[in-house]
């Protein structure tokens, strides 16, 4: 039975993914700050770990590589928002969205490479339309997912010579947290929460998409209609692509956040 660790594997994407796995005869190692909720079953293993916190990740994924026989999948999933306008988040709220959202990743994938190495498997980044594009009132979190890109995409180049495949997979507004946004003063919210976005997807229909794009091995997969229309439309035109975003967009990040 092949193993695919997911990271925020408590949050809704997370969820759908491993269901979606296992369906196909997988096992999944579900990692998350909070576990509530989550059932050990002969194809799911919850993992309760901060994954900011480096030596907890390191002892909990030598826990994980010693207890499965292989480790064929690391899905990168874990993260957090943050709407505000960058005039008003300090410097402590913006390390902490690169903390969750780009250096746990990072750390993961180290703790994990040589495992991946040995079943020729594959990293699947969980990126966003705002890891390859701007997004108005959401610096921080564009600039984590840009970072994320990057890093994996350059893993990508390294990796190869071990048969290892390292994918991004780019989803626009998935509503995984509608009305449950959990907001704190710095905008720092929990992801899918968001009012503003366009053509919201379920998680569902989500997973589905990023794992039809793993088995065809896509090594970049847009993820929903805006996710597509927002790729092309800002290689081929930058400056539309602000100003659609923009009118779409920045009127609502404006009004006054409670």
């Amino acid at each position: 039975m092949r193993t695919a660790v997911i990271s925020g594997g408590n949050g809704g994407l997370g969820q759908a993914m491993a269901a979606r796995l296992e369906a196909g005869g997988w096992h999944c190692v579900l990692m998350d700050v909070d576990i509530g909720g989550l059932e050990h079953t002969e194809t799911r293993t919850p993992v309760a770990v901060d994954l900011t916190d480096g030596q907890a990740l390191a002892r909990a994924a030598d826990r994980i590589i010693a207890a499965r026989p292989s480790i064929d999948m690391v899905i990168y999933n874990a993260g957090v928002s943050q709407i505000c306008p960058f005039a008003v988040a300090d410097a402590a709220s913006h390390r902490r969205v690169f903390e969750i959202n780009y250096f746990s990743a990072v750390e993961l994938a180290r703790a994990f490479l040589h495992p991946i190495r040995a079943s020729q498997g594959t990293h699947l980044a969980i990126s966003s339309v705002a890891g390859f594009a701007p997004l108005h009132g959401r610096t921080a979190y564009a600039a984590s997912k840009h970072a994320m890109q990057g890093f994996f995409g350059s893993l990508r180049s390294e990796e190869a010579a071990f048969g290892v495949r390292c994918l991004i997979a780019a989803p626009s507004f998935v509503a995984t947290n509608l009305g449950n946004a959990g907001r704190g003063e710095d905008g720092i919210q929990r992801p899918g929460s968001a009012t503003d976005g366009v053509d919201y997807m379920s998680a569902e229909a989500a997973a589905e998409t990023i794992l039809r794009g793993v088995e065809r091995g896509q090594e970049f997969i847009p993820v929903g209609r805006v996710a597509r229309l927002a790729a092309l439309i800002s290689r081929a035109s930058p400056g539309l692509y602000q100003r659609l975003m923009r009118r779409r967009i920045a009127a609502d990040i404006s009004k006054p956040q409670r």
